[in-house]
């Protein structure tokens, strides 16, 4: 029995580019729609990114726009379809790294305002105006009920108040880290096809 769970889990790492392949796929997309945000409206972005008033005052706003709009873009690309992936998922890091720290540490951990999670009160991770999201939805139904096409509006889905807190990031940053470690997959990305082994690759 035992010699043949052993056959079974030798035989596996010939698919386990798979679990590898469905996270580029997922992050590809994620990351070429953000960098095309940012490059769609690049002087904005720069003008967040170095602002201190209403932005994020970071130094070298210009600079820091454009790495981040190329690591997202160019970056999302090339994940796609695995070529460097290890290489490029280390500026992709630094930018959830920062985004994580600069705009959503300040709102806990929830990306959407849940007051009914445990960890929308009584953590480090948690925002206080995730507790006021109920009344303020409560509210804004009330207002659509009342004033517009309520079942219209909602006939894609609830509404919901976004928080914006580190939960979408974090996630990001960890399926990077797996790709930074375990690289694009087996069979499955370009990086396999280039390793400058042939034992290895069909090992």
């Amino acid at each position: 029995m035992i010699g043949l769970y052993t056959r079974v889990v030798k035989s596996l790492r010939h698919a386990d580019g798979i679990p590898l392949l469905l996270l580029r796929l997922y992050l590809a997309p994620v990351m070429i729609q953000a960098g095309w945000n940012k490059a769609s409206s690049f002087e904005s972005i720069v003008e967040w990114f170095g602002n201190e008033d209403y932005g994020l005052g970071l130094p070298f706003p210009m600079v820091l726009a454009f790495l981040a709009t190329a690591a997202e873009l160019v970056g999302g690309v090339l994940i796609l379809f695995g070529v460097l992936t290890r290489l490029v998922s280390i500026p992709l890091m630094i930018t959830m790294v920062v985004a994580m720290v600069s705009v959503h540490a300040e709102n806990g951990w929830l990306a959407i305002a849940d007051a009914s999670s445990w960890l929308a009160d009584g953590t480090i991770l948690h925002s206080e105006s995730i507790l006021s999201a109920p009344e303020k939805l409560a509210a804004a139904k009330s207002l659509l009920q009342e004033y517009g096409n309520y079942d219209w509006l909602t006939s894609s889905g609830n509404f919901v108040v976004l928080n914006n807190g580190i939960e979408f990031a974090a996630t990001y940053f960890v399926m990077l880290l797996v790709l930074f470690f375990y690289g694009g997959g087996r069979y499955v990305s370009v990086d396999y096809f280039f390793t400058p082994s042939k034992s290895e690759r069909f090992e």
